[in-house]
Order: C-alpha cells, then structure tokens, then sequence
C-alpha cells in the first residue's frame, strides 16, 4: 500500500514551494539558466537561425528574402527517483513531525535533484550509476557543445578568456561560467604578475564562492567534472539558450508494505518495521543553442 503526501494534508504547498526554491539553490544550471513549464508529454521550442542583416527598402522599392534556418529544440521530461527505509516510527507520530520528518527528506532529495540536472545535462549521465545514459539521446553539453579550449592550470585566466572569445564570435553574449572546483583552485592561485604575490581574484581567496568574477556571473560545482567528465568549465548564454523545468510536480510517498526498492536481502518492510519514503520528480531541460557555450577541458 502507497499513501502518497499531497499538499493540503502531510505536504503542504509551502513544502513543495521551498523544494523548488532549494533546487534552484544548489544547481549551476538552475541558477545561471532559465526555468520555463515543461509539458508532461514534452515541449518544442523553435530557434530562428537568421543568415543576413535587415534590408533597408527605399521608396516603391523591392524587398528581398534575408534567408535562415529554423530549427525545433525538444525538451522531454525525463523521471528521476530518490528512495530510503526508515523505521515505521513514523507512522506513529503526530502529524507535526510527520511533516518535519518529510521537510528533512525533502530538503535531501531537493539537493540530490539539483545534482542530477547538473550532471544529466551537462554530461548525459545517469546520476546514481555515472554513466552516459543512451535514453537522453545526446541532449547534454558534454554532446552538443562542440568548442573547446584546452585546460591549463597556470593560465586558466586565459582559458576561460578563450573561451569567450569562441561565444562571442558566433555574435553570442556571455552571460554565465559554471566551473569545477579545479577551474576555482587555478584562478585562486593566479597573481597579478610574475614579481607579486598580490592574488588576481582576491575575492577566491579562502574558499570564497563569488556570485560573479570580473563581471561574470559564476557558479562553481563539483557536478561539472562529475565522474570521468574532462570538463573544469562551461561559459556561455546560460540566461537565454538553456531552458529547464519541471513536468507535474514533486510527489513524495511513503509506502508501508511489499519490497518498492527491490531489495531481495532487506525483504518486506513490513516484516522488518520499516516504511519506504520516495521522492520523484519529472524534469526536461533544452540546449537551444549549442554554438552559444564553449567548454574548457582537461586533455
């Protein structure tokens, strides 16, 4: 038997609410990209490629066709699942600590939903097993994002310039750097010359996390060189070209009989005095534009 939380009785809206909020808290790609409604059975979205620039017609004169390309983007929801046994106390207690027993869980699988976003969409992985996943089709960075620019320690200042330099010569704005732990290490030890010991970004300095660098708005994740991934960072117009989403909504359900997690030795939780809390969650992200993102990479 599955009771499943809902809001206005164990899982208030408010709960849901603050989950949505700590997602967007704890992802590089919630927080430097753009969060839209995803259908449950999908969404398209349309890019218009346009080759020229406007023509400017004199009077009575003839208009010509500047050319393009459109092309569809889909954003597929994909489920992810979070489940753990926990003893059947819970069933017994008041309703107050049966709601902040769930506010706890959900705060857990809000941090690890927001790991998976990152690690899907950025490296095509399936979060729990680390590797690539053939059922997201290539729809990650890692696939999409073809420039690149080799990773050196003792010039990642003028790595993630070069980097730049590539978006911003398919005419795109920068507006965003997720960088891994490695990238925020090498800036932190660059100093300002050879002779000084001054650092060039001070703000790094003592494991400071800055929401922007040199006017850059910056994350840093260990989700982007999660596994075997040779990404230290990704720079590019996260704010218009990397759209996500949720499908539905969170659902939360404690479950009190049979074996959900498929666990032949830990058996039924009945029989065991356990109940079994699982979070799932339907999330679809679209990378509309791949040329408008350049990776920095180890080789």
């Amino acid at each position: 038997m599955a009771t499943t939380i809902s809001k206005g009785t164990l899982f208030p809206e408010a709960l849901e609410k603050e989950m949505i909020n700590l997602v967007r808290g704890k992802s590089s790609l919630a927080r430097l990209g753009s969060s839209v409604p995803v259908p449950f059975n999908g969404a398209r979205i349309f890019t218009f490629n346009f080759d020229n620039e406007v023509s400017l017609v004199a009077e009575n004169g003839a208009k010509a066709n500047g050319g393009g390309v459109v092309a569809p983007v889909s954003m597929t929801p994909v489920k992810v699942e979070y489940g753990m046994r926990v003893s059947d106390e819970f069933r017994f207690a008041a309703e107050e600590a049966r709601v902040e027993y769930l506010r706890a869980f959900a705060e857990g699988f809000a941090n690890k939903l927001a790991r998976g976003l990152d690690i899907m969409a950025f490296h095509g992985m399936n979060p729990r097993t680390a590797t690539v996943a053939t059922s997201l089709g290539g729809n990650y960075m890692d696939s999409k994002v073809t420039q690149t620019v080799n990773f050196s320690a003792a010039a990642a200042a003028d790595n993630v310039k070069a980097a730049v330099d590539l978006v911003r010569g398919n005419e795109h704005e920068v507006t965003g750097m997720a960088m891994a732990p490695a990238m925020e290490s090498a800036l932190a030890a660059l100093k300002k010359s050879s002779t000084s010991n001054e650092p060039l970004f001070p703000e790094l300095g003592w494991g400071g996390t800055p929401e922007t660098l040199n006017g850059l708005r910056v994350d840093t994740n260990s989700t982007v060189s999660f596994g075997s991934s040779v990404d230290r960072a990704i720079v590019g117009n996260f704010r218009d070209y990397f759209r996500w989403g949720y499908s539905r909504g969170v659902q939360i359900e404690v479950i009190e009989y049979g074996n959900p997690d498929n666990d032949a030795e830990a058996g039924d939780l009945k029989g065991h005095n356990q109940v079994y809390l699982r979070g799932e969650a339907y999330i679809g992200w679209g990378i509309l534009v791949p040329n408008a993102f350049a990776r920095v990479i180890t080789t």
